[in-house]
């Protein structure tokens, strides 16, 4: 019996450790559904991107509190609501150009992009292709801005 269980024992110590050698598969930026921030950072961490967290931040022609989010070094603003109607409801507000949110005309410092993903918004104000680019490919073309 002793015998038996010491095998048992084993066999399930050395399958352990052939799990733990195999090779990891990551996901794909893609494959991964971005529905809020937390989704958002695993997207473009997934695409190879460094995120760190930042300070919240008011803008003041969106209902909810955003927070910066550091990618590759640039500031990009999300905006998490608790639902996706809410992020639409605020979203429809955004010019085509990203020049006015509702009636507030606004002063960039740089080209605004606008995305929208799930029940994040996001505002990425820059020129850096490669932010662009980590942006695009996990949330799609930009809905407004320049």
């Amino acid at each position: 019996m002793k015998h038996k269980i010491f095998s048992l024992v084993s066999l399930l110590m050395v399958a352990m450790l052939f799990a733990a050698c195999a090779p990891q598969v990551e996901t794909p930026a893609e494959s991964i559904a971005v529905e809020d921030l937390g989704s958002l950072s695993q997207a473009l961490r997934a695409a190879g991107a460094t995120v760190e967290g930042g300070d919240s931040l008011d803008q003041p022609f969106f209902s909810v509190t955003g927070q910066i989010l550091k990618i590759n070094g640039a500031d990009v603003q999300v905006f998490e609501y608790k639902s996706a109607e809410a992020m639409e409801a605020d979203a429809a507000q955004v010019s085509a150009d990203g020049g006015s949110v509702g009636t507030s005309m606004v002063t960039w410092m740089a080209t605004p992009h606008f995305f929208k993903s799930g029940n994040v918004l996001v505002i990425y104000v820059g020129d850096d292709a490669a932010v662009l680019d980590l942006l695009k490919s996990v949330l799609g073309e930009q809905f407004a801005g320049r």
